[in-house]
């Protein structure tokens, strides 16, 4: 049987960060993962180029059932540790909005980097290698009087006193997603926060969808919200019409704050007070109510809402100097404080990241070791979810790192 000082269960981005510094602070390291590619959704991430961090991040950006959770390993691994080692690899990068940093190439280059780094620290990668079965034995090694952790692998038993697990969310299954982190976390008595898809599109129910699906393909920038008082929680981002429903950033950001059954408000022209832009069109212009209204929102969205379906009990298809007034208010308050049910997500397949996950009240925020001895939790297995633009891979790094120097600093 082979023995490792610590095994990761996991080859994405906080699997591989943490083996990487693990292994250069002289641990010997095994990285096993059960899919055939290693980090696949670093790969497809930020359409190919990876939003791997953000320059601004901190705790507020975050949510879970303790969202503080997050705060010592954030404050102790910072955008800037990351983008400085990005640095040192010749990495070139970009800021593209709202902080959200890229790689200038391809997202290849930030897995390269991470390989690297874990050939630096002369870590041990199996993959493809699934995992079968884990055992503990409490005392059961020698030398240290700890307990150790007996893996049975595709590729034989293996023995370590530190199992970190690092198997990500079931978000994205196609590229091996699984529930293996939250069956091994209940094997060992720890709580699961109930996992839902988060950063991903809403759907309707398609009959009361059917107006809105011809603007498939149609963004623009809007405010949009969810809950209400101490829950209420708003973005201003870009939001996309699809077929089903509504996606981009705006709904992605949302989605991860949605619950079931309640609605989404929408001012679809968040930079102007439409009634009074069309108050005074109507002193001035014959256009069409419609050609006047693009002025402030794209045309197509201009003319379904003022088709009869939208605009009853009004007639909505004349020049705007015609319409009453009560008319026009009824308009701008739809367009501006648009409010909608959705019916559900599109689900794991088209979630950017899985919320919920490990309690964080059985984790120690300064190790990321579990209540369970010598068993740790890092990365998006854990009930700690960021905002879409950098900050989860953030909350990867961070926890990685944090596990790493706890797993060093126990070294035998």
């Amino acid at each position: 049987m082979q023995s490792f000082d610590a095994v990761m269960v996991g080859a994405g981005a906080a699997g591989l960060f943490c083996a990487g510094v693990a292994g250069q602070l002289g641990l010997k390291v095994l990285v096993l993962d059960h899919a055939a590619k290693v980090a696949e959704k670093i790969r497809i991430s930020g359409g190919g180029r990876s939003n791997f961090t953000n320059r601004e991040v901190s705790a507020a950006n975050f949510l879970g059932d303790n969202p503080n959770f997050c705060r010592s390993a954030l404050a102790r691994y910072t955008p800037a540790h990351f983008i400085a080692l990005m640095q040192r690899h010749g990495i070139g990068f970009h800021e593209k909005h709202k902080g959200q940093l890229f790689c200038d190439r391809s997202s290849d280059d930030l897995i390269a980097m991470l390989l690297a780094e874990c050939d630096a620290g002369s870590v041990t990668r199996w993959q493809p290698c699934g995992v079968r079965r884990v055992g503990f034995s409490a005392g059961a090694d020698p030398a240290t009087g700890t307990g150790h952790y007996e893996i049975d692998t595709d590729r034989g038993p293996v023995r370590t006193p530190r199992l970190v697990v690092a198997t990500g969310g079931l978000s994205i299954p196609k590229i091996g997603a699984s529930d293996f982190g939250y069956r091994l976390a209940r094997q060992f008595g720890l709580r699961i926060v109930a996992p839902r898809p988060a950063l991903v599109p809403l759907t309707f129910d398609p009959l009361a969808w059917s107006p809105y699906a011809e603007l498939a393909g149609l963004s623009l920038p809007v405010s949009i919200e969810t809950g209400v008082k101490k829950s209420k929680t708003s973005f201003r981002e870009d939001l996309l019409f699809t077929h089903r429903g509504l996606s981009g950033p705006a709904v992605l950001q949302i989605s991860s704050y949605w619950q079931a059954g309640s609605p989404l408000r929408i001012d679809l022209a968040p930079e102007h007070d439409l009634l009074a832009e069309l108050l005074r069109a109507k002193a001035t212009s014959r256009k069409l109510i419609a050609n006047e209204l693009a002025a402030w929102v794209p045309a197509r969205l201009a003319q379904t809402w003022t088709q009869p379906s939208q605009a009853a009990p009004y007639d909505l298809l004349r020049p705007v100097s015609d319409a009453t007034d009560k008319a026009l208010g009824a308009l701008a308050e739809r367009l501006q404080r648009w409010e909608l049910t959705p019916s559900g997500t599109e689900g794991y397949a088209k979630a950017e990241v899985t919320a919920g996950g490990v309690d964080t009240r059985e984790l120690s925020s300064q190790t990321m070791e579990s209540k369970q001895p010598g068993l740790y939790f890092i990365g998006e297995v854990v009930d700690v979810t960021g905002w879409l633009g950098g900050y989860n891979f953030q909350w990867a790094w961070a926890s990685g790192f944090a596990c790493a120097q706890a797993l060093g600093h126990r070294r035998t």
